[in-house]
């Protein structure tokens, strides 16, 4: 059996040049993105969100990217989960996504906040039936004595919504409105190109090559 600790890959599948690069990281962010959907990397909206709690520990969990533009990355989920109640008490976290295939990272760090009710409304009603009702069911985060409570309360909001449950208003979008992003990309001898861009105080990116 190989040891874990003699796992090994060599990264040779692209590299990231500062002349190449785009000044804007969105515009980077957009091109890794839609390269990522266009290679069929599995899942390629999927995000690792950090979050830091009052107990100062941090926290993880995978996400889904429902929106992006110049004012920020949007994901929406459970308002009274662990992170809604964590990003509550500090509007600040990371997210990372990492599309294997590709040998590439992307991170992103900023404050957070709640995207308008508007938003909200309009994403949660284009949402297929199931999720909208799973909204109502599960009290994210919660302990539960078993998955009959999920049943029988996607069961009960079903028969009480018919087709048109309400959004939840304990559910809706968040945006993360980014000052740092570091774009990773694999390279031979773990010798990888790492490119972070920082915001400047008067809205302009500074880019800077960081050793790997």
């Amino acid at each position: 059996m190989t040891s874990i600790a003699d796992l090994r890959k060599s990264y040779e599948r692209a590299e990231l040049d500062e002349t190449a690069s785009h000044a804007d990281p969105l515009q980077q962010f957009d091109q890794w993105l839609k390269e990522a959907i266009a290679g069929e990397v599995p899942e390629p909206n999927a995000m690792t969100l950090a979050t830091v709690g009052s107990n100062l520990r941090p926290s993880t969990r995978v996400v889904l990217i429902k929106g992006y533009d110049a004012s920020g990355i949007v994901w929406y989920t459970n308002y009274a989960s662990r992170k809604g109640n964590e990003l509550a008490g500090n509007p600040y976290a990371a997210l990372q996504f990492h599309w294997v295939e590709l040998e590439r990272v992307v991170r992103i760090e900023g404050v957070v906040e709640k995207v308008s009710n508007e938003e909200s409304d309009a994403y949660f009603h284009s949402r297929p039936l199931d999720s909208r009702i799973g909204a109502w069911a599960s009290p994210q985060s919660e302990v539960i004595p078993g998955r009959g409570v999920l049943v029988t309360n996607a069961a009960k909001y079903a028969a009480q919504f018919l087709l048109q449950p309400p959004r939840p208003p304990h559910w809706g979008g968040y945006r993360l409105k980014p000052d740092s992003w570091q774009f990773w990309q694999g390279r031979r001898s773990r010798l990888h190109d790492r490119l972070r861009y920082t915001l400047e105080a008067d809205g302009s990116w500074k880019r800077d090559r960081l050793a790997p």
